[in-house]
Order: structure tokens, then C-alpha cells, then sequence
């Protein structure tokens, strides 16, 4: 059943990043602004995206986004019950901070659960812990989660338990690049390298520097 879940997750997943693809347009105009030559999307319409949430770290302690995105942060919404979605995509950033250090860029990844019923922050703590030093855990009560994903436009959706009560969780796989000053400024697709995901990051830092 498991299994099941699984596949069932990783299609929904699949469909879901093809529907947010329906509004995303491709490319922007060099000379609208300073990252004009390092994006890769651009949001169609008014659509905002990311924004002010408050949420408990793997310390225990509540955070807001000011005390959070302090330098260049990558945020990834997953959960740490994901049976492969997750692990990938967070040991994929974590090594392009790392390839990034090399480069003399230090950038925060952040790990916001949506699965707060069982992403405590001892789990989240114990999770982070073997993805990089300086991975950041978040969780929260269900409405600060809640209100994050929907700042970042992060659908998530939790299955029915099963008899043993576990249960997957269908979410966006996207990776938010946000910067102090500029807020959210694009988006790093599940099937990015991270060689491509340091050269793509190292593009707005270099820009903006």
C-alpha cells in the first residue's frame, strides 16, 4: 500500500509542477532589472510570491522570515516521512551550498516541513543534521504552515492514514531562491543538477553584487 502511496504521489507531483508551469513564462526582458540575464521564469500577472511567516525551528524557538532569510537562502516545503521526493531534492541543495562555499558564496538551506503532526523539531533537528550543517529545519502549528505555503504558493495535500497510520503527503517540489531585499526571485526545478543550481544561484549573487 505503501508503494501505492508512493506512485500516487510522485504522478500527482508531476501534474501538479505541470500546472504551475501553465503560468510561468518563460524568459524576461534584459534591462527590466539587475537579475534580467539569471532567470529563468517569470511569474504571468500580479502573482506574488513568499512574504512574512513565523515558524518554530529545529531549536524549538519561533522565527520570523526577517530572522531566516539574513543572506541568500534556498527554501524547499517538503517532509521528512517523504519516501524519496525529499531526501533528493534537500541533498541536492545541500550540495550546491556546498559547491557554493567553494565559491566563496554562503547561502542558507532552509527545510520547511508541511507535515507538522509528526515534523517536531527534535525530528526536524535529527533530519537536517544529516543533510548539512547549516541546513535550517522549520515547522510550526498548522496554521503557521499553512499560512507559509500559501505566501509561497506551496500546495500541499496530506493522504489518508493508512492502517499502521502512516501517510504520505502530495507538495510542491520547487526551490525558492529569496534574497534579503528582493524577496523570492526564482524558482530551482526538482530536476536541476547541483552544479546547475550553484551556477544559477551564483549568477544573482554575482549580479546583485
Amino acid at each position: 500500500m505503501t508503494r501505492i502511496y508512493a506512485i500516487s504521489a510522485t504522478v500527482f507531483i508531476a501534474a501538479l509542477l505541470g500546472g504551475i508551469a501553465a503560468f510561468v513564462v518563460f524568459g524576461r526582458g534584459k534591462g527590466e532589472d539587475a537579475f534580467a540575464q539569471c532567470r529563468t521564469t517569470q511569474i504571468a500577472g500580479n502573482v506574488q510570491i513568499g512574504g512574512p511567516f513565523e515558524l518554530t525551528s529545529e531549536t524549538g524557538a519561533t522565527v520570523t522570515d526577517a530572522e531566516v532569510v539574513t543572506g541568500p537562502t534556498l527554501i524547499y516545503f517538503g517532509y521528512t516521512f517523504c519516501p524519496d521526493v525529499c531526501p533528493l531534492d534537500n541533498a541536492r541543495n545541500a550540495e550546491a551550498v556546498t559547491l557554493l562555499d567553494e565559491r566563496g558564496h554562503q547561502v542558507t538551506p532552509v527545510f520547511v516541513s508541511v507535515d507538522p503532526a509528526r515534523d517536531t523539531p527534535e525530528v526536524m533537528r535529527d533530519y537536517t543534521d544529516l543533510m548539512h550543517p547549516r541546513l535550517l529545519g522549520l515547522s510550526g502549528s498548522e496554521a503557521q504552515v499553512e499560512a507559509a505555503a500559501k505566501a509561497y504558493k506551496v500546495y500541499f495535500r496530506r493522504h489518508d492514514p493508512d492502517d499502521d497510520g502512516y501517510y504520505l503527503v502530495d507538495h510542491t517540489t520547487y526551490t525558492y531562491l529569496v534574497l534579503p531585499g528582493h524577496g523570492f526571485v526564482d524558482f530551482i526545478r526538482r530536476d536541476a543538477t547541483p552544479q546547475e543550481v550553484a551556477d544559477h544561484v551564483s549568477c544573482f549573487l554575482e549580479a546583485g553584487s
